[in-house]
C-alpha cells in the first residue's frame, strides 16, 4: 500500500478550500493556489518516480479487502497522466493571475479549478469503475461552474449545452456499470478483466461495451458526438479553456483506453472495428470544420476534436505499437493544445481580438506570442524535430502495419490539413499587416505580463524537449503500452494488494 497515490487528490482538494475561504482577497487567493498547484506538481513527480520504480503502486482506501474496497491504481499510464495533469494546472495558475478578473475569483474560479484538477486526478487513479463515474461527476460539477462563470448569455447557452449532453453520457455510464455488476458482482477493473469472459452471455459484455463506448465517446467528443465542444469552448475565460482543451476530452481518452485494453478485449473484432471507423471520422470532420473557420479560439477548438482521433485509432488497432503511439500522441497533443489556447489569450489581449480579419502585425509587435504560437501550431501539425512528427508517424506506421492503408492515408491527410490550419493562423494573426490601428495597435505594443508569457514560453520548451528525447519517450510509451496489453502485473497488484 502507498499513500502516495493520495496527495495527487487531497492537496487540491485541501486547495479548493483555502482557496473558497479566501476567495475575496485576489492576491492571497493566487498565492495560496500557486503554492498548492506546486504542491501538486511534486506529489505528481514523487508518484511518477515511485512508479518507475515499482511498475504498479496500489493503494485502498479504508483497508476494505479486494475487490470490494475503493482501489487506487498507478501504472505507467496513470502516473504519467497525474504529472501531465500538474503540469497544465501549475501553468494555468500562474497564467490566471493576470487572465482571469477579480470578480471571476470571487465568483469561485480557483476552488472550481482545483476541485476539477483533483477529480481529474482521481479519475486517472481510480481502479474501480464506479469510482470513475463518481470522478467524472464531480468534474462535470466543476467544470459547470467554471462554465458559467462570467454569467454571459453565451456562457450560459454552452453551459446549458454541456450539461445537457453530460447528462446523456452519465445516463448511458450507469446503464452499461448496472449491466456489468449484475453480469459479474463486481465493478474493480481487475476483477471485471478475470469475470467478463466468464459471462453466459458474451452479447450482454458487447452491449455494456458499447454504452461505455457512447458514455466515453461524448466525454473525449468523438464523432458524432463532438458537437457540445466547439459550442462551449470558445466562450471560457483563457485559463479555463487551456485546461479544458488540454485535460478533459482527454479523461475520456483515458478511460477508453484502459476499458478497452483491460476488460472488453473478448469481442474485439466488433468493438474496435467501431472505434476504427469513429477514429477515422473524428480525424476527417474534425479537420474539415477547422479548416472552415476565420476564429481562432474556434479553429483550435475543432482541432482538438480531429487530433482525438488520432489517439482513438491507436487504441483501435490494439497492437503494441498503436497503443505507445497512442499514448505518445496523448501527451504530445496535451501540451501543445493547451499552449495554443494560452497563446490565443495572449492574442486577445495584444490585438483585442481572436478573429482573423481584425488583427495582424504580431509577428513584428510581439515576438514571444509569435515564437510560443510557432512551437506548438508546427508541433500539432507534426513537422519535425518536434514532438507531434514522431506521433504522427508511428500512428502512420502501426496503421500500416496492421494492414490498413486507408487509415494510414487519412492520418496523413488529416495532418496536412492541420498544418493548413496552423499556416492560416500564422499569416492572418501575426504574418499580414494589421488591417488597422486599433486601441490596441495604435500604441505599438500592448503590455504583456510575465505571469501569461512565462507558462507559454514553458509548455513550448517542454514540446521541443519530447521532439529531441522522443527515444526516451517511444521506450516509455512502449513500456506503458506493454502494461495495458499484458495487465497481468496490475491484476496481480490489485488483487493480491487487498487486506
Amino acid at each position: 500500500m502507498s499513500t502516495l497515490l493520495v496527495w495527487p487528490i487531497l492537496i487540491p482538494m485541501l486547495t479548493a478550500v483555502a482557496t473558497a475561504l479566501l476567495r475575496t482577497d485576489a492576491r492571497r487567493v493566487h498565492g495560496v493556489a500557486m503554492a498548492g498547484s506546486l504542491l501538486h506538481l511534486a506529489a505528481a513527480v514523487t508518484l511518477m518516480v515511485a512508479v518507475t520504480e515499482q511498475r504498479v503502486l496500489v493503494t485502498w482506501i479504508g483497508n476494505w479487502p479486494a475487490p470490494f474496497g475503493i482501489a487506487l491504481v498507478a501504472d505507467y499510464l496513470s502516473a504519467v497522466m497525474v504529472l501531465i495533469t500538474a503540469v497544465i494546472h501549475t501553468a494555468v495558475t500562474g497564467y490566471a493571475r493576470e487572465d482571469v478578473d477579480a470578480w471571476q475569483m470571487r465568483a469561485g474560479y480557483h476552488p472550481f479549478m482545483q476541485i476539477l484538477t483533483a477529480a481529474v486526478s482521481g479519475a486517472f487513479l481510480t481502479g474501480d469503475l464506479f469510482n470513475l463515474y463518481v470522478w467524472f461527476e464531480v468534474m462535470l460539477m466543476a467544470s459547470f461552474g467554471l462554465l458559467v462563470m462570467g454569467r454571459r448569455v453565451s456562457q450560459l447557452t454552452a453551459g446549458i449545452k454541456y450539461v445537457t449532453i453530460n447528462l446523456v453520457s452519465t445516463l448511458f455510464f450507469l446503464a452499461a456499470i448496472g449491466l456489468l455488476y449484475g453480469m459479474t458482482g463486481t465493478l474493480n477493473m481487475a476483477d471485471l478483466h478475470l469475470k467478463v469472459p466468464q459471462v453466459a452471455d458474451p452479447a450482454l459484455v458487447t452491449a455494456a461495451a458499447m454504452l461505455l463506448m457512447v458514455a466515453f465517446g461524448i466525454k473525449a467528443a468523438l464523432f458524432p458526438l463532438f458537437f457540445w465542444l466547439p459550442a462551449a469552448y470558445p466562450t471560457l475565460p483563457t485559463a479555463v479553456v487551456a485546461f479544458f482543451s488540454g485535460l478533459l476530452s482527454k479523461v475520456g481518452v483515458y478511460a477508453l483506453l484502459r476499458m478497452f485494453t483491460l476488460v472488453f478485449i473478448t469481442d474485439t473484432g466488433f468493438t474496435h472495428t467501431i472505434l476504427m471507423a469513429v477514429a477515422g471520422l473524428t480525424m476527417l470532420f474534425g479537420v474539415v470544420s477547422a479548416a472552415a473557420q476565420m476564429e481562432m479560439r474556434r479553429i483550435l477548438s475543432f482541432h482538438i476534436i480531429s487530433q482525438i482521433g488520432y489517439m482513438v485509432l491507436g487504441l483501435a488497432l490494439l497492437t503494441p505499437l498503436a497503443i505507445a503511439a497512442a499514448l505518445i500522441y496523448l501527451l504530445h497533443n496535451i501540451v501543445a493544445k493547451a499552449n495554443l489556447f494560452l497563446v490565443s489569450g495572449l492574442v486577445q489581449r495584444a490585438a483585442g481580438s481572436v478573429d482573423l480579419e481584425t488583427v495582424g502585425g504580431l509577428y513584428k509587435r510581439h515576438g514571444w506570442i509569435s515564437i510560443g504560437f510557432l512551437i506548438s501550431a508546427l508541433a500539432l501539425a507534426g513537422i519535425p524535430p518536434l514532438s507531434g512528427f514522431f506521433a504522427k508517424l508511428l500512428v502512420i506506421r502501426a496503421s500500416l502495419e496492421s494492414a490498413q492503408p486507408g487509415l494510414a492515408v487519412l492520418a496523413a491527410a488529416v495532418g496536412l490539413l492541420t498544418l493548413f490550419s496552423m499556416i492560416k493562423i500564422w499569416a492572418e494573426v501575426f504574418w499580414k499587416p494589421a488591417p488597422g490601428a486599433t486601441g490596441h495597435t495604435a500604441n505599438g505594443r500592448a503590455r504583456l505580463s510575465a505571469w501569461m508569457l512565462a507558462p507559454v514560453m514553458a509548455l513550448a520548451g517542454i514540446t521541443i524537449l519530447m521532439g529531441l528525447c522522443m527515444e526516451a519517450v517511444i521506450q516509455f510509451a512502449l513500456y506503458a503500452a506493454g502494461q495495458l496489453m499484458d495487465p497481468q502485473p496490475y491484476i496481480r497488484a490489485v488483487l493480491g494488494g487487498g487486506r
